[in-house]
């Protein structure tokens, strides 16, 4: 009898942990819905060894219809003919338009296979980061690309491979009086 009760102390334990657990979870869990039309990423699982840099979901896909209460069929495009289409919402996130995302073919120059080169306008910003024993010129670069994104790059590389950038832009100068010999 000992025993029986202990049992039931236990259980009632884990039912109230469960309970607990729960609740934690659905604080933090969020009803998803798609309509007919709607533009959703798909989950992707990693199937490399070095996952860091691999893309979790690829996408955007259009949502053809709503099969179930929980599954949704999309529309694949060729290359993935062998994947079922058909998904269960946790496999997927939903895409929310940007115009930035939108890139018009006139505005892109394509090379042959069908690549585009970013190039850099010009040298926004100019710092020094310092490390252990040396010191290192970066450049900030606005790039030519429609979300007009800005990068830290390493200047030696810059100077190196587009020099134009440094001979019209005499401002910054100025401003850091190291120049390349110094470093």
């Amino acid at each position: 009898q000992q025993t029986t009760e202990k049992i039931k102390v236990i259980q009632e334990k884990l039912r109230t942990t469960q309970s607990r657990q729960k609740s934690y979870a659905d604080k933090r869990r969020r009803p998803l819905e798609f309509q007919e039309g709607d533009h959703v990423f798909l989950k992707v699982t990693p199937i490399m060894k070095s996952k860091k840099l691999t893309p979790r979901f690829i996408g955007p896909y259009q949502i053809l219809r709503k099969i179930g209460s929980v599954t949704y069929q999309i529309s694949l495009p060729p290359f993935l003919s062998n994947l079922h289409n058909i998904f269960h919402v946790s496999q997927l996130r939903k895409y929310i338009s940007d115009p930035s995302h939108v890139i018009m073919p006139d505005t892109v120059q394509l090379k042959d296979n069908l690549a585009f080169e970013t190039m850099p306008v010009q040298i926004a910003d100019r710092r020094i980061k310092q490390l252990t024993g040396k010191q290192i010129s970066l450049v900030k670069i606005i790039w030519n690309d429609v979300t007009g994104d800005a990068t830290w790059e390493l200047e030696e590389k810059i100077r190196e491979n587009y020099p134009y950038l440094f001979l019209s832009n005499k401002n910054f100068e100025d401003k850091i009086p190291v120049s390349k010999g110094e470093l």
